[in-house]
């Protein structure tokens, strides 16, 4: 099977990138090195292609209500020009994917809008669940982002960057807000308003933008031309663990719920509401949970990679989700399941890394916060 390529495709053969496979997409890697890119968004801005996620938009009277059913987060808690990340969840409390919902309030037909944004690798499957449960709620889903180009600025120079593209500077969006700013030159390109959303995953203050695909393209070139460093998915997964942010299929999959995932903050088992996988959830909360996910830190110079066993006593008590050597803390952190027991700051235990075992502790997570993001 042929991968797919985003619409900017050719400008990052232009750059001589290194390409690989992600989720059925040709996607870059590597512009110009890991370092380079982690610093530059941990420093100043850097900009990244997510086009290859989905973004679809949820219209009808009841799309509120309907979509409460499939999340155990409260949506009522946010309103128009507001959003929320939250989790899909299967009757047993697994997480099918997670994904961020944006309220676009009310059309001229008193329709409510909503928008979600999805994992590259679960888009049929979403979809195909989401439709299942809101299709005879007459809730149309429609491909809200079609040929258009999905770029993210991420990194404390980000509004000082757009703010020489933009008709309004994004700074008055609070966290998770969103709007539509019309590009300087919108009148000459003709194109539509920028969806902009101050959403992001590594960490740091920025922005995600949806664009027509003729502007994205021009807009890309100017970034690039201005001097913004691009930045490929090697990056993106560094600064986005030493943030300790999920990413679907490590650190969360349909076997895991989020209590154990550390994301008991998405349920609200308080509300009203009914929603899959909410009894599943109650008797969890209930019982208590059997395993967790911890933030752990190795000595030494050695990577723990996703699947590597965790030990105590030569047990094995858990494995490895996600790890790496972290460019910021200069250490090699990672993420991984233990038995509750052994969950506890502090805790000493090992990793076998290529057969032998090298010590590691417990330690809260994120690993790096940025004390001025708001």
């Amino acid at each position: 099977m042929s991968l797919k390529q985003t619409p900017l495709y050719e400008a990052y053969i232009n750059t001589g990138c290194r390409m690989a496979s992600f989720a059925g997409w040709e996607m870059p890697i590597q512009f110009s090195s890991l370092m380079n890119e982690h610093h530059a968004v941990r420093e100043e801005v850097g900009v990244f292609d997510i086009s290859h996620m989905g973004v679809f938009i949820l219209k009808g009277r009841q799309a509120k209500d309907g979509l409460q059913k499939l999340v155990p987060s409260d949506l009522y808690r946010i309103g128009p020009g507001e959003a929320c990340y939250t989790v899909l969840l299967n009757k047993d409390g697994g997480i099918i994917d997670d994904l961020i919902i944006y309220d676009l309030g009310h059309d001229n037909n008193n329709n409510e809008n909503l928008i979600i944004v999805i994992n590259a690798a679960c888009i049929e499957q979403d979809i195909a669940w989401i439709d299942k449960y809101l299709s005879p709620l007459e809730i149309k889903i429609s491909d809200f982002k079609k040929d258009g180009i999905f770029i993210a600025l991420q990194g404390p120079k980000t509004i000082e960057t757009l703010n020489k593209f933009l008709q309004e500077s994004p700074s008055l969006i609070p966290r998770f807000g969103h709007k539509f700013i019309n590009h300087k030159n919108t009148l000459e390109t003709k194109s539509n308003p920028i969806f902009i959303a101050r959403t992001g995953y590594t960490g740091e203050d920025g922005f995600e933008l949806l664009v027509d695909q003729q502007l994205g393209k021009a807009l890309w070139l100017e970034l690039i031309k201005e001097g913004i460093q691009p930045c490929g998915l090697g990056a993106r997964d560094t600064l986005r663990l030493e943030a300790a942010l999920h990413l679907y299929g490590n650190e969360m999959n349909a076997n895991t719920s989020p209590l154990e995932a550390g994301l008991g903050w998405l349920v609200h088992l308080e509300m009203p509401s009914d929603f899959i996988g909410r009894k599943a959830l109650e008797k969890q909360t209930a019982k208590g949970i059997d395993q967790k996910l911890v933030g752990l830190e190795i000595n030494g110079r050695g990577i723990a990679r996703k699947g590597y066993q965790l030990l105590k006593d030569k047990e094995i008590i858990g494995e490895i989700t996600s790890g790496s050597w972290s460019p910021t803390l200069k250490k090699a952190i990672a993420m991984g399941y233990v038995k509750k027991e052994f969950g506890q700051i502090g805790t000493e235990i090992n990793v076998d890394i290529r057969g032998k075992e090298h010590k590691a502790t417990v330690v809260r997570r994120p690993f790096y916060t940025n004390k001025n993001k708001l």
